[in-house]
């Protein structure tokens, strides 16, 4: 049984972040380099080939957490926009 890809973690917001990649190209680019980045650290970590050095990891690691905070903020304040719009 495959591990779930723990880096995946934007799945329930999808048709939000369909709707921002539309309408925001900056976001569309992030968001591509957050998904290839985040696919290739659990290829990384997941493969039993040769060794990975734990600082390429980390590296992955601590940039991959950087774009996820930049998506967080374009989604809540893609929510509040919503939200304002609905009122």
């Amino acid at each position: 049984m495959k591990s779930q890809n723990k880096y995946r973690k934007f799945q329930l917001q999808q048709k939000n972040i369909e709707a921002l990649e539309k309408e925001n190209s900056r976001f569309k680019r992030v968001y591509s380099e957050y998904e290839n980045m985040s696919n290739e650290l659990w290829n990384l970590e997941n493969s039993k080939g040769e060794p990975v050095p734990d600082d390429f990891i980390n590296a992955m690691v601590l940039q991959t957490s950087y774009l996820e905070d930049e998506i967080e903020d374009w989604l809540v304040q893609f929510n509040e926009k919503k939200t304002q719009i609905r009122h």
